[in-house]
């Protein structure tokens, strides 16, 4: 498992800790203004310290350095709670299998689902896109251009057409073709809240007839350079969708990783996938001990 991306996001840590003669409360709130900077929230942060407090004290911890051996251990402690350890993508129980992108535009959506279409691609799957997200023209012709790299076929209709005709279209060509899997690009204009979430409930009520089951997965694609207002955003979406896991995009250009175990505490949603570049191999499953790992080296 490779998360050297990251990129020590808490290189403070090793600052702090290096070096010190003593363990004391200051050493304590530097390490919580650490933690908050790089996005994890303070209502964890602070059950994280105070395990942190209670563990140095049981133990009798003397040794500054061991505390960061202690905060890897309370990380990843609170990631494996919340289920993070399964997080592999749902292995459809027949063909075609759908998996379901939904997100705010510009979260890396599209670069996502090329992403997941390349990896199926390069396993010996034929797949289909559906270009879904009808509100905007440049997503169909985004969805197209990147269809043509991966080689994948793609239904869609004319911009404005309806969402769920789509998805209902590619599923039926995929039962047709004997395609494997359909990936569907839906939209994300929360500016328009309501039409969107109605849209939405709209899309998965088709697909669901279409295919004879609910889709396989509703992957929640989360931009991790927004820090905490992604989980506003996921918010939205899990208000409407039974989303079963998040993507989170774009993780190499942030240093506020510690969304990671945000979204762990307060959604209980398994993070299946993250995004480290722009390359099309540049999507990781994810893995809690890997990831914390990485984000205290």
């Amino acid at each position: 498992m490779r998360f050297g991306f990251v990129k020590s996001i808490l290189q403070r840590v090793d600052t702090l800790v290096t070096g010190r003669g003593k363990i004391d409360e200051e050493l304590f709130e530097e390490l919580e203004d650490s933690l908050i900077q790089a996005d994890i929230n303070v209502r964890t942060v602070a059950q994280t310290l105070d395990s942190l407090r209670e563990r140095v004290r049981e133990d009798r911890v003397a040794d500054p350095g061991a505390v960061k051996a202690l905060l890897r251990e309370l990380l990843k402690s609170t990631l494996q709670t919340s289920g993070m350890r399964a997080a592999a993508l749902v292995n459809p129980p027949e063909k075609p299998g759908l998996y379901l992108f939904v997100g705010v535009n510009g979260t890396g959506k599209t670069t996502t689902i090329a992403k997941v279409a390349h990896r199926l691609r390069q396993s010996g799957s034929r797949v289909i896109l559906a270009a879904a997200d009808t509100f905007r023209a440049a997503a169909i012709e985004q969805i197209e251009t990147w269809a043509d790299r991966v080689g994948c076929e793609v239904v869609k209709h004319r911009p404005g057409a309806d969402p769920s005709a789509v998805v209902f279209d590619a599923i039926k060509a995929a039962q047709a073709r004997g395609a494997d899997y359909v990936l569907a690009d839906t939209a994300g204009r929360l500016q328009n809240k309501a039409p969107l979430m109605e849209e939405l409930r709209k899309v998965t009520r088709v697909a669901e007839r279409g295919l004879g089951r609910p889709p396989d997965e509703v992957l929640l694609v989360l931009d991790a350079t927004t820090g905490q207002n992604g989980i506003s955003q996921a918010r939205v979406f899990t208000e409407v969708c039974d989303v079963s896991g998040i993507v989170l995009a774009k993780l190499d250009g942030t240093a506020r990783g510690g969304i990671v175990v945000t979204i762990a505490e307060e959604l209980g949603l398994p993070i299946k996938l993250v995004g480290s570049g722009e390359r099309m191999t540049d999507l990781e499953d994810f893995d809690a001990d890997a990831f914390v790992d990485a984000l205290l080296a």
